[in-house]
């Protein structure tokens, strides 16, 4: 998918090839998208919910981002002339505090010739449906829905704009739009401050990361994307930016992602954390803190809102078209209701590092720990009952084996966090406890016939989730069983590079695409079977699958190599870093 991104961890853009805005939310990453061309035109014309930037007769189209940074560059090329547009979400330290206001800027300019432009500002509101009202002054322009209004200030000729007409590029022209506001200052002026101190805190925030030695470009890349998925206000880690992007053509297997896995925010953070951008899992600790306290011991649902919100009600939109026509456009996700028992493990995962990292500065003692046996108890109830699974299967539920996995790791983490804090006899039931449930999932879920560990307990049918037993430490790698399961998995599920989730048929029938994460979690898996040369192979293919401008999407077709699924994935991202963190040449192998 040939989509760049912007952001600043409190909203996010993404813009195609030719400088479109397609798709942006208000007021945060899971709210109305205002520009939404990207699932459809909703019910207005073609070109609705958009931000376009023609150039009259265009030959010719690049991007790129400014180096480690979220500024995104296009460059349009005519016979006539050429334009570069700058677009950036400001993001920088003012005041002693983080401003990261709800505002994207656009910054066009004459690169060469007489190129002539035409701008096309068409927000809709409440998915579509909503046309807005204008009012404007005489530089700006307010575009009125029936529950917020956003305003565009430009040094732009306003009444060209507004007619959509074709004119002269001479001088470099900015557009500011965001909340209802009056600058307090020119466009100009306004651009080039926000560009300058937001250049030079992605470029600071880059320069600290601990990077391996090789894929630097990919995994800096991979990091940025990651960060612009949190949402900083709350703490709260996003899955994607966008919904209902289907993981294959016509498919129907379109989802909302612009919400707080927990299973995926630990994966990300972990990831942020292991290049040393602590600021990431340091703010989710404490909104998953937040949200193990609303729950007072009990069931914890899979999925929240970035604001723990609990009711993300699923409905779907009667006037967005789906992305190529390909609907439904879904709002909200269901998985709110499902009990995936993983959850408790991920919860307990994404916790653990700060009561050991002594970069965190977080109130992490005995009471936090306290406050994190009552999920050790679900897990411990839940290990051996059925649930939806990772993959949150709509029609049947079982006794997955990811998820008693992580019903494992959640009492195998509370034994170790118990032994840090000289707990001993804390430590001592929970260890117990996590050996009780490894020996359950050693005797229930290994198949001789299949030579691998299965999906479910009893079960027959091969799922790649299970190659997580290496990356939480559930058994050694070389264990003759976990090497087997790798071999299987690789012949059944693999199709070159990419991997099934699984084989068995599922509410929409046969998987059709690889999804990313699971090639990445074979690519680790080989690499602790000492396969590394393997590995390598495997992971810069998958380097190969990322567009452009090194974003990857959930899934990936096997046949044409195109990207499907919801974009830029969390998960897809963060096999980018761990591949690259575990499979580099060390940096003392070179100097």
């Amino acid at each position: 998918m040939e989509f760049g991104v912007i952001g600043n961890c409190a909203v996010a853009a993404l813009i195609d090839a030719s400088a479109s805005i397609n798709w942006y939310c208000l007021p945060r990453l899971d709210g109305d998208p205002v520009f939404h061309s990207l699932v459809g035109h909703g019910a207005g014309k073609k070109g609705d919910g958009a931000f376009a930037i023609e150039l009259d007769g265009q030959t010719e189209t690049s991007q790129f981002y400014e180096t480690n940074t979220a500024i995104l560059k296009t460059v349009l090329r005519s016979e006539t002339g050429a334009v570069e547009i700058t677009d950036f979400c400001p993001r920088f330290a003012d005041r002693g505090r983080s401003f990261r206001p709800q505002t994207l800027i656009r910054q066009v300019r004459r690169l060469d010739g007489s190129p002539r432009m035409r701008f096309r500002i068409r927000p809709r509101f409440h998915w579509g449906e909503v046309e807005p009202i204008l009012t404007r002054g005489s530089n700006h322009v307010r575009f009125v829905g029936p529950s917020q209004v956003i305003r565009l200030t430009t040094d732009a000729p306003l009444d060209h704009v507004l007619d959509e007409r074709l004119i002269n590029l001479e001088n470099a022209l900015t557009f500011v739009l965001g909340p209802d506001e009056t600058l307090s200052d020119s466009p100009a002026e306004i651009g080039k401050t926000f560009y300058d101190s937001t250049l030079r805190y992605w470029q600071r925030w880059s320069q600290r990361l601990a990077v391996p030695l090789e894929w630097q470009d990919a995994v800096i890349r991979a990091a940025i994307t990651l960060k612009l998925c949190s949402y900083e206000p709350t703490g709260g880690v996003i899955a994607a930016m966008t919904t209902s992007l289907p993981e294959a053509p016509d498919s129907g297997r379109n989802w909302d992602y612009r919400y707080c896995w927990v299973r995926d925010a630990f994966f990300t953070v972990r990831a942020l954390n292991s290049l040393a951008a602590t600021r990431t899992l340091e703010h989710y600790f404490q909104w998953l803190m937040n949200a193990v306290a609303d729950a007072k011991g009990g069931h914890i649902q899979p999925v929240l809102g970035v604001g723990l919100e609990t009711a993300l009600t699923e409905r779907t939109s009667e006037t967005l078209q789906g992305f190529r026509g390909m609907g439904p456009v879904r709002i909200g996700n269901q998985a709110h209701e499902h009990f995936q028992h993983d959850t408790y493990g991920n919860i307990i995962l994404g916790a653990a590092p700060a009561f050991f990292d002594r970069r965190l500065p977080l109130h992490t003692g005995v009471t936090a720990f306290e406050s994190l046996e009552p999920l050790g108890e679900q897990a411990w109830l839940l290990h051996d009952q059925p649930d939806a699974g990772i993959w949150e299967l709509r029609t049947r539920s079982r006794i997955h084996t990811s998820s008693s996995l992580m019903c494992w790791a959640a009492c195998d983490r509370l034994a170790k966090i118990a032994r840090h804090l000289d707990e001993t006899e804390k430590a001592a039931h929970w260890a117990n406890r996590a050996t009780i449930i490894r020996d359950k999932i050693l005797e229930n879920t290994w198949s001789e016939k299949r030579q691998a560990f299965v999906e479910s307990f009893g079960g027959e049918t091969l799922d790649a989730s299970v190659l997580l037993m290496g990356e939480v430490g559930f058994l050694p790698a070389d264990d003759p069983r976990f090497v087997a399961t790798v071999e299987t998995l690789t012949r059944v599920l693999g199709r070159g590079p990419y991997m099934l989730r699984y084989e068995e048929a599922d509410d929409f029938g046969v998987p059709e695409v690889g999804f990313n994460v699971c090639a990445f979690w074979r690519i680790d898996a080989l690499a602790r079977i000492g396969r590394l040369e393997e590995a390598r192979d495997l992971f810069e293919q998958m380097l190969g699958a990322r567009n452009s401008l090194g974003l990857m999407s959930e899934d990936t077709s096997f046949a044409t190599g195109e990207g499907w699924g919801n974009f830029p994935q969390t998960y897809s991202m963060v096999g980018i870093i761990n591949g690259a963190m575990r499979l580099s040449r060390r940096w003392e192998a070179e100097l």
